[in-house]
């Protein structure tokens, strides 16, 4: 292939994206509107209209602020391609650096750091203007920055050393580099499933054993019922930056951890609690996060795979803005390439991940319902739907591309099938 065949098909592949995604959110826009101005029957003697007002509108605040964001990042991606920004930032690096490896880690840290600049503004309007606006925004200026600066040394710490491996095998391991980068790759988020509870997320949040009795008797006696050992039930302080709310376990092994959002805690009632967390433990017994695991590895093999192939081609080089420099090394170059243009060609496989979680989502709810009363399910869905402004009327095409969870009304409908 020609470096300008790849230009073309690269720009095609973006503006193909794009038009589908405008196109897609027109569609759920339009179909979110339509609905408005009327709770869906099977909700009606459950939500309040000014509720489900409330969750059209910030669908509707939601789309228009991501298609902003769509067409800054997309002019930024153009930028770092084919407008050479890349190649200028590689070039400015070079006379401090020299060829070496320092080179190539100082590119991935100037392009992170260019990066995050750039996403301050969005970050801030999000969290400050977005979701303060109906009322979800609990966090203050104080801790959205000390936030960011964990974030980043957290990024510094854990990500350059695994940067550092993966160039030095790219550069010396051969032209099986990618399998052993697979390897490495596969062994640190192992690493990091097993120091996440205890040494990464309480950075972030405090969790505090689970103090209610008659709860924790509930939650214990469903734990014993489907079999899951875990290390403690606590109880997070996410209500210290939204108003959010969700429940979760984590960790790997005897080191698995159930947690609750202690807004979650404080809207449910305890069979509602119950339901909720027999529904994320139905992911663990039937083994979903496994089998995502185990598809997310093979697909990052093949796309090392393909970065293997990639990596010695100067069409791909040329073709997204960057002329190969001799004596310079290409690896971080490749990398870096390969991570911006990657979702531009993938984005039309997007409703094959959808389909595939939500079969988890109705297979975890049908556990639910055999372990708990599928009753308590309803109305705690029916709760979260109504807290966290969800709609109750996505367009169905929209929900196939981006929605990892079925509709409401479906799996609502679904779960009345289990109490008939």
């Amino acid at each position: 292939m020609s470096s300008l065949a790849f230009s073309i098909l690269f720009v095609s592949f973006l503006i193909l994206t794009l038009v589908l995604r405008f196109w897609l959110s027109s569609r759920q826009l339009r179909h979110v509107k339509a609905h408005r101005g009327a709770v869906p029957a099977d909700f009606a003697e459950k939500i309040p209209l000014a509720a489900h007002q409330k969750a059209a509108d910030y669908t509707a605040a939601k789309i228009h602020f991501g298609l902003l964001s769509l067409l800054f990042s997309s002019a930024v991606l153009i930028a770092f391609t084919l407008l050479g920004g890349l190649q200028w930032l590689a070039i400015a690096l070079l006379p401090h650096t020299g060829t070496g490896i320092a080179f190539q880690i100082a590119l991935f840290v100037a392009f992170a750091a260019v990066s995050g600049v750039l996403d301050l503004p969005f970050d801030y309007y999000r969290q400050f203007v977005l979701e303060e606006r109906f009322g979800f925004n609990k966090m203050s200026l104080g801790l959205w920055i000390a936030d960011a600066l964990k974030g980043t040394a957290l990024g510094l710490v854990l990500g350059l050393p695994l940067i550092w491996v993966v160039l030095q095998l790219m550069e010396k391991s051969g032209d099986l580099w990618w399998l052993y980068t697979w390897l490495v790759w596969i062994g640190f988020q192992l690493v990091m499933m097993v120091i996440a509870p205890t040494l990464i997320m309480p950075l972030f949040n405090k969790f505090e054993p689970l103090k209610d009795d008659s709860l924790r008797q509930r939650i214990e006696g469903l734990m014993a019922r489907v079999n899951f050992a875990a290390k403690g039930l606590f109880v997070m302080d996410g209500s210290k930056r939204s108003a959010h709310s969700n429940a979760f376990f984590y960790g790997f092994g005897a080191n698995k951890r159930v947690v609750f959002f202690d807004t979650l805690i404080a809207s449910l009632t305890q069979p509602e609690i119950e339901a909720v967390l027999a529904h994320e433990l139905g992911h663990f017994k039937l083994r979903h996060n496994l089998k995502r695991m185990v598809i997310g590895s093979v697909v990052s093999l093949a796309f090392l795979a393909l970065l293997g192939y990639l990596k010695n081609q100067t069409w791909f080089y040329s073709g997204l803005g960057f002329d190969p420099m001799p004596g310079v090394p290409m690896d971080a170059v490749a990398l870096l390439l390969f991570m911006l243009v990657l979702p531009v060609f993938t984005f039309l496989f997007s409703p094959l991940t959808s389909i595939s979680s939500r079969k988890h989502e109705f297979e975890a709810d049908a556990f639910a319902a055999t372990h708990t009363d599928a009753r308590d399910l309803i109305s705690a869905l029916v709760k979260m739907y109504e807290e966290n402004a969800s709609t109750l009327t996505p367009d169905r095409l929209h929900s196939t591309f981006y929605d990892s969870h079925p509709p409401a009304s479906i799996r609502i409908h679904q779960l009345n099938l289990a109490v008939r």
